[in-house]
């Protein structure tokens, strides 16, 4: 990410799998830019070498906030914090609220159950194909940064906006 200049938009906290790339990233002259809520920050837990460390009120705020900042999302192995985050985001992509690609790193097969559980939703009609399809899946970073490069959003599920208006907000990646 340091030698591409993709900057690091993540939770702020200094522990975790998150902290170890925040680290990484800083140390090879990247850029990492936290997104914490105060009632985190009260608890000790953010990273204070970050890059910018932007303090919100609310783990919603959090979560928009990181969604603008960002220009994609890519889920890392973790908890139900990461699930949330990552599925939130990648609901907004299939709504049309942002048009920026959702990937995960699939280390050693750690989403193959979540995949699977997608796969069964494509195919009992309760998740369209192209939404299934939509998600960069790869074991590789760099072969997830080149596809994340690459991509190419699916048609939006509703459209609510005139042509013109609708090319506006797809050229503004939102």
């Amino acid at each position: 990410m340091a030698s591409r200049a993709i900057p690091l938009i993540f939770g702020g906290g200094r522990n975790g799998l998150m902290g170890v790339l925040a680290d990484a990233l800083l140390g090879h002259g990247g850029t990492a830019i936290g997104v914490m809520p105060r009632s985190l920050m009260d608890r000790e837990i953010a990273h204070l070498g970050l890059t910018q460390l932007h303090l919100v009120d609310s783990m919603h705020e959090r979560k928009l906030l990181m969604a603008e900042l960002s220009d994609g999302f890519v889920g890392l192995p973790g908890g139900a914090g990461t699930l949330d985050e990552f599925i939130e985001q990648w609901t907004w992509a299939q709504l049309g609220i942002h048009c920026k690609p959702c990937a995960l790193l699939n280390v050693n097969g750690y989403f193959d159950p979540l995949l699977a559980m997608i796969e069964r939703m494509a195919d009992e009609g309760f998740l369209r194909r192209a939404y299934a399809e939509m998600l960069v899946v790869e074991e590789d970073p760099g072969t997830l940064l080149d596809r994340l490069d690459a991509y190419r959003p699916p048609e939006r599920k509703w459209r609510f906006l005139d042509a013109a208006s609708e090319a506006a907000l797809a050229g503004s990646g939102r």
